[in-house]
């Protein structure tokens, strides 16, 4: 057996069972585990998906979220045991691949990623 296919063969137990379900631009909440000395709690991080990074094992997605005026990033492995679900508020309709344009928006521009739903509502009109 060749390094490619052991590698493989290795990596493919550690994969997600259930895919996630996502794009760049959706409204997610992403909930996490978080071990505080012998407890071990679930943590919501809830933002927008700006980015989704490389394939396989070592895929990431970057969400963005405004908290008390400041933008916070958070990069979550897909595959990782510590993710919890992931929850998508809104599906959103965007023409990049990675939304880092929002990070020089502040206010309600910083979330401008317009909605699936209306913006099929408004092209039906």
């Amino acid at each position: 057996m060749n390094k490619a296919a052991l590698f493989d063969k290795i990596e493919s137990e550690q994969f997600r069972k259930e895919p996630m379900k996502f794009n760049v631009g959706d409204s997610v909440r992403v909930h996490t585990k978080v071990v505080e000395g012998d407890k071990e709690r679930i943590q919501v991080f809830a933002g927008v998906v700006i980015g989704i990074r490389a394939r396989g094992l070592n895929q990431t997605f970057t969400v963005r979220r405004i908290s008390y005026g400041e933008g916070v990033e958070r990069i979550f492995p897909t595959h990782s045991p510590r993710i919890e679900k992931i929850e998508v508020e809104r599906e959103g309709k965007v023409r990049r691949a990675k939304l880092t344009y929002l990070r020089g928006r502040i206010g309600k521009g910083a979330m401008a990623v317009k909605d699936k739903d209306m913006a099929t509502a408004a092209a039906a009109k």
